[in-house]
């Protein structure tokens, strides 16, 4: 019997369509014509034992049995999914061959790894065990996957990966919560301080910005703007002062002293100016890549107002009821080679579609490959595009609606000609002062047709040669003021978390960063970014996201290494390593080790007075209950190899 195991019951779904009928629906698990079954599991089966599990001490909460450290890592069967469990280790008993089924990312390999484990599955069946990577739900495309499978053992490194960050966030969570809600108890507040290896300096960095603003206060400054005239347009330049001024400038050249733009204006007025330098040059700009999740979330977050959490639940209606787009949680902004013979068919399709961009859309090319069909940028998934089955798309509600246009769109502008434009720059010579001016000419809009319309006019500027005079009518100060870094919004706070090396101050960290994702993964920012409101850390006000008073006295409680990204950033990138078999997993979990053990010294030590004056907690249970909803916390739990192991690196 071949026994495929899905991730999810819809996963399960579209393999049964893709295979041989009549079937027999059991309860957990189809049967095919010739014996062999399709299962699926919920998420995940299983869970990572709590500290009580491994000694019942632990459920009381206390400073002294801190770090807690599993010498032999546990798993066990989540209580609400006992019984599908039991359904998959039946199946597995009686089976032959397994295809594993997981999604194709990260934590979807790991998914059905450990359960195949925790079934003790013999080793030489586990060598057989074949990878089935599905990233689109049609029934064609999954007939396509299912001719395609792979050994399972290729993608070992990738379960590794994932089960190492499942530890971490189970050591780093559990730990630092347990010390920083007993430090929070001894002052007084009876609520859980959660601190995550992702979650909080993802706080730290909300907590920053709002000191930041707090603090912030505001510079005069000036600008001197030449009205010009010529035969032909008149036109503004703004002067670029000389090394001369810095005395009277700020760190960012801004001028400081009206007095001096005052000087230069006058002086300008009603005098001849000389063109130095005029460029006019032809660039083109070719579309953005299709989405990966966290592009799209940003999008959306920018377009609609939509958080993270609800463009990632969108998605997932859009992928498992719909079967409308690919893969939602991919983190790859590329196309495999031979995804393009698709082009057409998908093309046709959505050109029949009432998008707001139809007319537009006409113009696209299916001849035409974008950069984005590129084999060695693709790995277990590819970027979210629409499917070949479009058919519900009348039966979409208001916001499926919109994410769909905007995976369509981006799909779309792949095969639309590049926007081409002039690029302008003039510098003029005016009684020894050097003035710019920069505009740009549209030539052709592309794929800019198909975006909306958002952009500031572009003035005009004339065409000049080098030498030609010009009259400047009059100089102009303008009085400016310095403004205070914006607050986060969802859009800008999941762009920091995937840009993370711009927030980071270590260089080295920061060189490794600008090549890896970011903190967290595609498919674990928004329940990060919802955790930190659940546990009343962060409050929105309008579009903007600030800090709670509960937020700001964790962060200032908790020692720095915990709340800038630097640390977890760098673990980040060690993970991604590990899942391209370049890092040992012993090598990352003998660090995460060293740090935690200086961190809960750090607790045991730190001051209480932080935590004297909060607000009255949510009622919470007392006792520090790990959940792993929908694979979206960054607090997960994990497993770990005995503690000697700590010395064997």
């Amino acid at each position: 019997m071949i026994l495929y195991i899905a991730e999810k019951p819809s996963l399960a779904r579209a393999i049964a369509n893709a295979l041989p009928n009549p079937q027999k629906k059991h309860d957990g698990y189809i049967e095919l014509p010739n014996g062999d079954c399709v299962t699926w599991c919920i998420g995940h089966l299983l869970e990572l034992a709590e500290p009580q599990d491994y000694a019942p001490h632990y459920k009381q909460w206390q400073l002294d049995h801190l770090p807690i450290i599993p010498q032999e890592w546990q798993w066990k069967a989540k209580s609400n999914t006992k019984k599908q469990l039991s359904v998959v280790r039946k199946l597995l008993k009686n089976a032959q061959t397994i295809v594993h089924a997981g999604d194709p990312d990260r934590e979807g390999q790991l998914l059905v790894d450990e359960v195949l484990h925790f079934a003790k599955i013999p080793k030489y069946k586990l060598e057989q065990t074949q990878r089935l990577l599905v990233s689109d739900l049609t029934t064609a495309a999954v007939k396509k996957s299912l001719n395609k499978l792979r050994p399972n053992k290729e993608f070992s490194a990738l379960s590794r990966s994932a089960l190492a960050r499942a530890r971490a966030d189970w050591l780093y969570g559990i730990n630092l919560t347990r010390a920083y809600t007993i430090k929070g108890r001894q002052a007084g507040y009876n609520g859980v301080l959660s601190v995550g290896r992702v979650q909080t300096p993802v706080l730290g960095l909300v907590v920053k910005r709002d000191k930041e603003r707090e603090a912030f206060v505001p510079k005069d400054f000036y600008q001197v703007v030449a009205h010009l005239e010529t035969d032909t347009l008149p036109f503004q330049a703004k002067w670029q002062p000389s090394e001369a001024c810095a005395p009277y400038q700020d760190e960012e050249g801004r001028v400081l002293s009206r007095p001096l733009a005052e000087n230069v204006a006058r002086r300008i007025t009603d005098k001849p100016g000389f063109v130095k330098q005029f460029d006019k040059i032809p660039k083109k700009q070719n579309a953005p890549l299709p989405y990966n999740l966290s592009a799209l979330q940003i999008d959306a977050a920018k377009a609609f107002s939509m958080n993270a959490q609800k463009v990632l639940d969108t998605c997932q209606a859009l992928y498992e009821r719909h079967q409308m787009i690919t893969y939602p949680r991919s983190d790859c902004r590329y196309l495999p080679s031979e995804q393009f013979s698709q082009a057409s068919s998908i093309l046709a399709k959505l050109k029949d579609l009432s998008l707001p961009y139809q007319k537009a859309a006409q113009q696209a090319n299916p001849a035409q490959k974008s950069k984005a069909w590129n084999d060695k940028q693709v790995g277990a998934h590819h970027a979210i595009i629409p499917t070949q089955q479009l058919g519900a798309f009348e039966k979409l509600n208001h916001d499926e609606r919109k994410i769909f246009e905007l995976i369509a769109r981006q799909y779309l502008i792949q095969f639309m000609p590049a926007y081409e434009y002039l690029a302008t720059k003039i510098i003029i010579e005016i009684e020894g002062g050097q003035f710019t001016a920069q505009g740009v000419t549209v030539v052709k809009e592309g794929w800019k047709s198909l975006m909306p319309s958002n952009k500031k006019e572009e003035p005009e500027l004339p065409q000049l040669t080098v030498g030609q005079q010009v009259h400047c009518l009059q100089g102009e100060v303008l009085a400016k003021q310095t403004t205070p870094p914006d607050a986060f919004t969802d859009a800008t706070l999941l762009a920091a978390m995937t840009g993370i090396n711009r927030f980071v101050s270590d260089k080295a960290i920061k060189a490794i960063l600008k090549e890896t994702d970011g903190l967290g993964t595609e498919g674990t920012r928004a329940g990060i970014i919802e955790l930190l409101f659940k546990r009343s850390f962060l409050q929105r006000e309008g579009k903007q996201i600030h800090s709670t008073s509960t937020g700001r006295a964790l962060i200032e409680a908790l020692p720095e290494s915990a709340t800038v990204p630097d640390m977890t950033a760098k673990w980040e990138a060690m993970l991604n390593d590990i899942s391209k078999n370049i890092t040992p997993y012993q090598h990352f979990m003998d660090e995460l080790y060293q740090a935690l053990d200086h961190l809960i010294l750090g607790a045991r030590q730190g001051s209480i007075s932080n935590f004297t004056n909060l607000p009255k907690a949510p009622t919470t249970k007392r006792t520090f209950k790990k959940k792993r909803p929908s694979r979206a916390n960054d607090k997960t739990g994990a497993k770990r190899s005995p503690r000697k192991s700590r010395t064997n690196t």
